[in-house]
């Protein structure tokens, strides 16, 4: 392995009996980048991590994570990563310093080196002052950033995020990925799962995974450049639900699809069709605020590639017509 590639995957696939988790994906993560692993409940990003961190035997594929097998060199790879998971796993009747004592000793962190790594985090993660706080005790923020802080004291070059800010609030998260940037600028690889659109947009490069299956890989301004095929419309009106029933009737428009309280439609050159479904919608009673051309979100790139996957999968497995 090239010395600034720290993961190195290639067919990587997990099975379940008859069910395929994961199914064959490839990919490389460099060091020092944040690589953000987006898809829905399901897709197959923990079953991922935890090959990559050596926990499950993959039934097909190789992996290299800072140079060590998966398979091989598990025990001695784990000394190097950092884990953290949506669920905090904190010990929440332990204090802020009796969590990092144990987290760090767990690590092998011990003596003047531990005392400095609790030190530095206290500060990273905004703890002055609370160490003798039981972990029950603190908002879901702060419960986040010692988390995080346990998963960093023994300075991992490779930290695993899987779905760190699930429940926490939005402020919250905002703080949470300033300490990541902070991270992978000091050097650390960090890999992390999420299905928040507004959170994929901060990682340097994305996988898209659905089913199982990478269906996109790049940067998050290169996937909305070169997977959306259409143009967007948005349209803003007074019953969003009753115009998605009404404008999916249409023909000729790739996607419609609801974001919050605006009804997004996606074709090709759909802005020449903006009088006509703004006629349709008030011809249904509906009260049309606004109909504007917008650059395609992140989400509209991961519906596009979805659909894109589908119709291609549907193309492999369909019969051929014999002549």
């Amino acid at each position: 392995m090239e010395n600034d590639i720290a993961i190195q995957v290639q067919d990587l696939t997990k099975r379940f009996g008859e069910f395929t988790a994961v199914d064959g994906v490839s990919f490389q993560v460099q060091r020092g980048e944040i690589f953000g692993f987006l898809g829905p409940n399901g897709a197959g990003k923990t079953t991922t991590i935890r090959m990559l961190m050596g926990l499950i035997k993959p039934t097909q594929g190789t992996a290299r994570v800072l140079d060590y097998d998966i398979q091989e060199n598990a025990r001695t790879m784990r000394a190097h990563l950092g884990y953290m998971s949506q669920h905090f796993t904190l010990y929440q009747d332990l204090t802020v310093d009796e969590n990092l004592t144990f987290y760090g000793r767990a690590y092998g962190v011990r003596g003047k080196r531990l005392s400095t790594r609790k030190e530095a985090i206290l500060k990273m993660a905004g703890l002055v002052g609370r160490q003798r706080t039981q972990a029950r005790n603190l908002a879901g923020g702060w419960k986040q950033r010692l988390a995080l802080g346990c998963a960093i004291i023994h300075e991992p070059a490779l930290l695993f995020l899987d779905e760190p800010t699930a429940g926490v609030d939005p402020v919250s998260r905002r703080a949470f990925w300033d300490l990541l940037y902070d991270l992978a600028q000091a050097g650390t690889t960090v890999f992390v799962t999420t299905h928040y659109m507004d959170e994929a947009e901060h990682c340097h490069r994305l996988a898209f995974i659905q089913h199982g299956r990478i269906v996109a890989l790049d940067s998050p301004t290169h996937i909305k450049e070169t997977l959306m095929d259409g143009q967007v419309l948005e349209v803003d009106c007074d019953q969003p639900a009753q115009a998605l029933r009404v404008l999916r009737k249409l023909p000729d428009l790739d996607e419609v699809v609801l974001y919050g309280a605006l009804v997004h439609v996606v074709a090709q050159k759909v802005a020449a069709r903006r009088q006509e479904i703004q006629n349709i919608l008030q011809e249904a009673g509906i009260a049309v605020r606004t109909l504007d051309l917008i650059a395609p979100s992140l989400e509209d790139a991961f519906i596009a590639s979805v659909r894109d996957s589908v119709r291609d999968s549907v193309r492999q497995t369909a019969p051929r017509s014999q002549n």
